[in-house]
C-alpha cells in the first residue's frame, strides 16, 4: 500500500529550447496554484522586477535561465514540486541532473518555431530513462505553423507518439482559446497576461447551444471538424504507454496570455506519476520503503549574495525526510544531521519539518556534498544517473589578481563543485582546466567569481577538444600510461585520471596504442 503523502506528490521538470516560454509557463503554474497573485514578467516596476524563478543576477540581466529554480505549491489536494531548468545548451548538464530527479517532464514546444536543436537533445534524455512528457505548444496567440503540421514534426522529429488532449480555436489574432478534449470543456477568455480571470463556459457536448453565443458558425464547424480528425488519427490517451514514455499528451496555449495553462495542470495533476522506485547501484529502490534514502542532484553557493552559503538539494527517495535527525553520508561514511532543511517557493526559503519522496529538500552544506552523493538510515547505497559528459571547450584558469589567489581557488571550486563546468587539475603546478560546453559557461563563471567571491580570473583557450575518463584492469599499464602522457592527463573533482585530446582522432590513435586502457565518455564507468 502506497503512503498517500506520496501518492500527493506530482514532481517534474519544465524543459524546452530557449525562448520557447519556459519559465513563463513556470510563472504561471505557480499563478494558477496560488503561490504567487500576480505574474512578475510583464510589469517592470521595481515591486516585480524578475520572473520569480529566475533570481540569480546574471539571469535578470541577460534574461534566460541559468541555474535550475525548485517550486512547490499545492493545487487540487495535490503537492506540485517544478523543478525549472536552463534552456540554453551551454548548461544542458544542468537540465540533465535536474531530470535524474523528476518523476515526469513537460516539454515546451514554440508554435513558430516548432521542435529546434536543443528540444531534440532534451528528448533524447528523457529517451534513456523513460520519463513520461507532455507537451505543451506555446505562443497560439501568434501567427505560427498549423497546428496538424505541428503534430507531424513533433511525431517525425521526437521520434514519439502523441496524444492531443485540448486544441486550439483559431491562431494568432483569430485564436480564441482552448477545447479540452480531456474534460469535454471549453475555455473562452480575454487576454490577461497577469491574474486568472476567465470564463469558463462548460459543455458537455459541442451541440450545446450557448457556444453559438461565444464562436460564431464556421469556428464551431471548423472546430469539430478538427476534433473528428484528431479523434480518428490520435485516438484516446493510452496511460500506460504514456507512463511508460512511449506516448507524448499534446495541450495548445499561450503561457503569457494564460490561455490553456488550466487544462495542461488540471489534467496533469490527474495523469502524472506520482514518485517510483529507483535503481541503485546496489538494488532497486522501493518508494514506500520505511526507510529514508535521496540523493543529492544539485549544489548551489551564494543563493543569498549577503551569506556565504551553499546549499544541496536531495530528492527524497523513500521513507520519510525529518528535520534534526542523523543520516548516514554514504560517501564519506559520517553522520550528518541538518538543523534548516529548506522548502522552496522560488527564491522564497522555509524550514520544512518533514518531507515525502518526491520532495525537494535544500540543506545547507559546509563542503560535505559532492552532486549525487547519496543520504540513507545507515545502508550503503549509491543512486545511479548523474554522470559527467566530456565537455567541449578546455581553458586555463589564469589570476588576474595574485592577492586574491585563495579567494580564486575557493570559487573555482565551489562553482565547479555546483556543476556550473568540470575541472581538472593538471601537473606539474596544479594547473587548473575547466571544461564546459558553451562559452557562456565561462562568462558565468568570471561574472560569478567577481561579484560573489571578489577575485577575477582570465581563462586561456587550450587545444585540447575532447576528454575521456581512463581505466585498466591492470594498474601497471594505467600507470605508464599516465606518466608517458603526463602533458595530456588531468584528474577531475573525485582525482579520477582523465586523457585531454585535441579531437576525435588523436583518442582513436591513443586507444589503438594502448589497447590495455579503456577510455570511457562519461564519469559513470564503475
Amino acid at each position: 500500500m502506497i503512503n498517500p503523502e506520496i501518492e500527493k506528490r506530482k514532481t517534474f521538470a519544465i524543459i524546452s529550447h530557449p525562448d520557447a516560454g519556459k519559465t513563463t509557463l513556470t510563472e504561471k503554474f505557480l499563478l494558477f496554484g496560488g503561490a504567487i497573485n500576480t505574474a512578475g514578467a510583464v510589469k517592470r516596476n521595481k515591486a516585480n522586477q524578475s520572473n520569480t524563478s529566475d533570481f540569480m543576477e546574471i539571469e535578470k540581466q541577460r534574461g534566460i535561465s541559468v541555474a535550475t529554480s525548485v517550486m512547490g505549491f499545492e493545487y487540487s489536494n495535490k503537492r506540485i514540486n517544478i523543478l525549472d531548468t536552463p534552456g540554453h545548451k551551454d548548461f544542458a548538464e544542468d537540465t540533465y541532473r535536474t531530470l535524474s530527479a523528476v518523476d515526469s517532464v513537460i516539454l515546451v514546444v514554440d508554435c513558430v518555431k516548432g521542435v529546434e536543436e536543443q528540444t531534440e537533445k532534451l528528448m533524447a534524455v528523457c529517451r534513456m530513462r523513460n520519463t513520461p512528457v507532455i507537451i505543451f505548444i506555446n505562443k497560439m496567440d501568434r501567427e505560427g505553423k498549423d497546428a496538424f503540421d505541428l503534430l507531424d514534426e513533433i511525431e517525425n522529429k521526437l521520434n514519439i507518439s502523441l496524444c492531443p488532449l485540448s486544441w486550439p480555436i483559431g491562431q494568432g489574432h483569430t485564436f480564441k482559446g482552448v477545447y479540452s478534449i480531456y474534460n469535454n470543456h471549453l475555455n473562452l477568455f480575454e487576454p490577461d497576461k497577469t491574474k486568472i480571470s476567465e470564463p469558463v463556459i462548460e459543455v458537455s457536448d459541442l451541440n450545446d447551444e450557448n457556444l453559438g453565443k461565444f464562436l460564431k458558425p464556421k469556428e464551431l464547424d471548423g472546430l469539430k471538424g478538427d476534433l473528428e480528425l484528431v479523434d480518428g488519427v490520435y485516438g484516446k490517451l493510452d496511460k500506460s504507454m504514456y507512463t511508460e514514455g512511449l506516448l507524448a499528451p499534446v495541450f495548445f496555449g499561450s503561457a503569457i496570455n494564460n490561455f490553456g495553462i488550466k487544462e495542461l495542470l488540471d489534467t496533469f495533476v490527474q495523469i502524472a506519476p506520482s514518485p517510483r522506485s529507483r535503481e541503485a547501484e546496489q538494488r532497486e529502490v522501493l518508494v514506500n520503503e520505511k526507510n529514508f534514502s535521496g540523493f543529492v542532484f544539485k549544489i548551489h553557493a551564494n543563493l543569498d549574495p549577503k551569506h556565504r552559503d551553499r546549499i544541496a538539494f536531495l530528492r527524497v527517495c523513500s521513507g520519510k525526510f525529518e528535520r534534526n535527525k542523523f543520516y548516514f553520508h554514504t560517501r564519506q561514511g559520517k553522520k550528518l544531521k541538518f538543523s534548516n532543511p529548506m522548502d522552496f517557493m522560488a527564491n522564497e526559503k522555509s524550514i520544512v519539518e518533514e518531507a515525502w519522496p518526491g520532495d525537494v529538500v535544500g540543506l545547507y552544506d559546509s563542503g560535505n556534498f559532492k552532486i549525487g552523493d547519496t543520504l540513507t538510515e545507515g545502508e550503503q547505497l549509491q543512486f545511479k544517473g548523474i554522470p559527467s559528459f566530456s565537455p567541449e571547450i578546455f581553458k586555463e584558469v589564469e589570476n588576474r589578481d595574485p592577492l586574491r589567489t585563495k579567494q580564486l581557488e575557493k570559487g573555482i571550486q565551489q562553482l565547479t563543485e555546483e556543476g556550473v563546468a568540470q575541472l581538472f587539475t593538471q601537473q606539474p603546478g596544479n594547473r587548473k582546466i575547466i571544461g564546459a560546453v558553451g562559452e557562456l559557461q565561462f562568462e558565468v563563471i568570471a561574472f560569478r567569481l567577481e561579484h560573489e567571491y571578489g577575485a577575477k580570473a582570465y581563462f586561456r583557450t587550450l587545444s585540447y577538444g575532447r576528454s575521456n575518463w581512463v581505466t585498466s584492469k591492470d594498474k601497471k599499464k594505467l600507470e605508464e600510461f599516465l606518466k608517458r602522457k603526463q602533458q595530456h592527463i588531468g584528474q577531475d573533482k573525485d582525482g579520477n585520471p582523465v586523457f585531454l585530446a585535441d579531437n576525435e582522432f588523436m583518442i582513436n590513435m591513443t586507444m589503438r596504442d594502448y589497447p590495455d586502457i579503456e577510455f570511457h565518455k562519461t564519469s559513470e564507468f564503475k
